[in-house]
């Protein structure tokens, strides 16, 4: 097992300092592996692929608090809709209608955060600031709760443009108002992502070593 214990108790540990909250990327990992950083008292897991969060949310304990972190396809939210705790990638309003409409079969209020585009790559998806002015002004949706932004630096070598990106996201969230989740940082960059403020961190490979995609 691939299990990096020590490293998951030093990131626990200093990222509880500043009150951030830690999201263990669980994905491609198996149920074992969350289960033992569950006993060690991680509650916050994320998931990138719809079935694979379902079948484990079926499998692990109840409390766990489960973030859908990967790109979420409309017809696909209605299967997550009754237990996810967190949205982090709604990346269009036509989303945000569906998690909605959701939440309102399910007599909840869906948390999300939305998706700004704020990498040099045009693969990442997200709001630009002239759609995040927009969405101000567009009708309330009663079952979605918008908690706060999540944004992903260019995967690059260069930490000051990362630094700029995280910056620049840490401006918006500023100025749209009434928000209090600020999630960006992942293994590579979450140490600048904090200097920058953010509040929440997707760590993966530190916390579980590297993926095997191929099984």
């Amino acid at each position: 097992m691939a299990l990096q214990i020590e490293a998951y108790k030093k990131i626990k540990s200093g990222l509880d300092e500043t009150h951030t909250t830690l999201i263990a990327v669980s994905k491609t990992k198996p149920a074992e592996d969350i289960q033992a950083l569950y006993e060690l008292g991680q509650r916050d897991f994320g998931e990138n692929y719809v079935q694979e969060l379902v079948e484990k949310e079926g499998a692990l304990p109840k409390d766990i608090r489960w973030h859908f972190i990967g790109h979420l396809q409309s017809n696909k939210v209605k299967y997550i809709a009754s237990f996810v705790h967190l949205i982090h990638g709604v990346d269009s309003f036509s989303l945000l209608k569906e998690i909605n409409k959701q939440g309102l079969k399910n007599n909840r209020v869906i948390d999300c955060l939305l998706q700004v585009h704020i990498a040099k790559e045009e693969t990442k998806f997200g709001f630009n600031e002239s759609e995040l002015n927009e969405l101000k002004s567009l009708p309330e949706l009663k079952n979605v709760h918008i908690a706060g932004m999540m944004g992903m630096a260019s995967f690059s070598d260069d930490k000051d443009l990362v630094r700029n990106e995280f910056k620049y996201l840490k401006t918006l969230f500023d100025a749209f108002g009434n928000l209090t989740i600020l999630s960006m940082g992942m293994s590579g960059d979450y140490t600048i992502a904090l200097e920058e403020g953010s509040n929440m961190v997707r760590i993966g490979s530190l916390l579980f070593g590297e993926r095997n995609y191929n099984k």
